[in-house]
């Protein structure tokens, strides 16, 4: 009888050891480590990286020409196989794109930030406003000033777009021209 408790209290032990095993935190930090690397594609790149290796960035010159109102859905653009593109070169996980009155707004994306990525974040901000309340409506461009702040990319806009985009945008407008 007396080995049968001795057997039981090292059952006991054991048993404590294994509760306290499944509880420690390299088993979390495993969990973790997966995580990160499977959401991540290859050749996207953390800004703060691209800063200490001082490489240049690049953006795509398509945002310039897309005279969207920032207050719409950027679904509305006329050519939506833009929105894929990436916003810079090399592609990046996130960048906050900062407004000349002071507002800054994040865009991410672990696959790296595309044009749509950075528009949807600023629509987010804007979606709710009326055209009259907003003073530039129209996106004109983004600006990279490496001397200003390596990190952020600076948010240029304008009062109108071109003529061409004004047309199929505003369906009231269009009806008043027939």
């Amino acid at each position: 009888m007396s080995s049968e408790a001795i057997d039981t209290t090292s059952e006991l032990s054991k048993v404590d050891s294994a509760i306290s095993g499944l509880s420690s935190s390299p088993t979390a930090e495993k969990k973790m480590s997966h995580r990160r690397t499977s959401s991540s594609a290859s050749g996207v790149f953390n800004i703060a990286d691209l800063e200490k290796e001082g490489k240049e960035l690049e953006i795509a010159k398509e945002t310039q020409k897309l005279n969207w109102r920032l207050n719409t859905s950027p679904n509305s653009i006329e050519d939506p196989s833009v929105l894929k593109k990436f916003l810079t070169n090399p592609p990046l996980k996130k960048i906050d794109l900062h407004f000349p009155l002071g507002l800054e707004v994040t865009a991410r994306n672990l696959k790296g930030v595309t044009i749509k990525d950075a528009m949807d974040a600023i629509h987010k901000q804007f979606k709710k406003k009326a055209d009259d309340e907003l003073e530039l409506p129209v996106l004109a461009g983004f600006e990279w000033d490496k001397e200003e702040s390596w990190t952020r990319l600076i948010v240029h806009q304008k009062k109108e777009g071109a003529p061409s985009g004004g047309k199929k945008k505003n369906k009231k407008g269009k009806d008043d021209d027939e």
